[in-house]
């Protein structure tokens, strides 16, 4: 296992949910951040959370730009490790009345961009660096109706990173593939419903509980740390893949 020290890592999604864990997670390891979403104020606040005594860098950019992408790179200059948890709210819609723009806009907010992140990062990724992509419990416990999206994309990771870590090798590729976590996002897609939703889950999962992104957070750091894991999907989602 290596360490994090000194290491610069890129973690876009980084000023909220999972991707702040990972943020705080890797600081307490001794890295620099740079923390990367569409908010500037999201992005100062969360900055400004994380603390990090100067190790914490901010940058504004939209994963559905293809020159936001890019400009991504150019100002992060060069790194160790990418790490991509951003994502918006899935298409839900019983497959008759699925809304085909919003279809677009997810895959190219999810897939695409995840695309695109591999594309420009490799420019500027350290030798022994590796990236890390987030894919979902919904690939294999699809909501029924309305999940054939959301799993396609999901489930789609892991052959994108199979197929990755041939192509870049000996770059690593790997995926974290969490369950239900407590998030913003979580309070967006069903408000006020939510505590109603993690107690009837929670019961339900091996765990006892739903995870919140401190529990989701070493995944990633192992998969930083282990040289020798790549083309990997790594489950994290207290046993609720078994229910």
């Amino acid at each position: 296992m290596t360490t994090l020290t000194g290491k610069k890592i890129i973690v876009v999604g980084g000023s909220s949910g999972i991707g702040f864990g990972v943020a705080a997670a890797a600081l307490e390891h001794g890295a620099e951040v740079v923390i990367v979403g569409r908010s500037e104020d999201n992005l100062k606040a969360a900055a400004k959370r994380l603390g990090g005594a100067g190790r914490v860098t901010r940058i504004a950019a939209d994963m559905a730009s293809e020159a936001d992408v890019a400009r991504l790179f150019d100002t992060g200059g060069a790194f160790d490790h990418l790490v991509a948890t951003a994502g918006t709210p899935p298409p839900n819609d019983p497959i008759g009345e699925t809304d085909m723009d919003f279809v677009r806009q997810f895959a190219d907010g999810k897939l695409v961009g995840a695309v695109m992140l591999a594309k420009y990062a490799v420019r500027k990724l350290n030798k022994g660096g590796s990236m890390i992509f987030t894919s979902g419990i919904n690939k294999d416990r699809p909501p029924v109706p309305g999940g054939s999206v959301v799993s396609a994309v999901a489930g789609s990771f892991t052959y994108f990173a199979r197929a990755l870590a041939l192509e870049l090798a000996p770059t690593r590729v790997n995926i974290v593939s969490p369950g239900w976590v407590d998030t913003e996002m979580w309070d967006e897609i069903v408000g006020e419903a939510k505590t109603g939703y993690f107690e009837q889950m929670g019961r339900r999962i091996p765990a006892g509980r739903i995870a919140r992104p401190a529990d989701i957070a070493p995944a990633y750091l192992y998969l930083m740390q282990n040289a020798f894991m790549t083309g990997e999907t790594i489950h994290i989602d207290g046993g609720q893949r078994l229910v």
